[in-house]
């Protein structure tokens, strides 16, 4: 009788801990997600440069700000651009 109880006992905490490991591979995406806006970067988190979550306030800025440079002219270099032949050896 004290076998089967021992028995029983492994198969409980078997299924118990079984059970409590299963339910955290269904965490919210959306706070699985946000978690990593809270870890320092030295551990993995968001690098600093990051931009910001679609859906915020600062997101839609952001987009303005993409679209602004995005439309304005390519800043002109020298007047003279160094020619491609220029500074090359030849090859044979």
């Amino acid at each position: 009788m004290h076998l089967r109880s021992r028995h029983l006992l492994i198969v409980m905490v078997a299924a118990l801990s079984s059970s409590a490991l299963s339910g955290c591979g269904t965490i919210n995406e959306k706070l699985a997600a946000g978690v990593g806006d809270y870890v320092p970067q030295w551990l993995g988190g968001l690098p600093p440069d990051a931009p910001p979550r679609p859906g915020t306030a600062k997101y839609d800025e952001y987009m303005k700000e993409r679209e602004r440079q995005r439309l304005e002219p390519a800043a002109k270099s020298d007047a003279n651009p160094p020619s491609a032949q220029a500074g090359l050896a030849p090859v044979h």
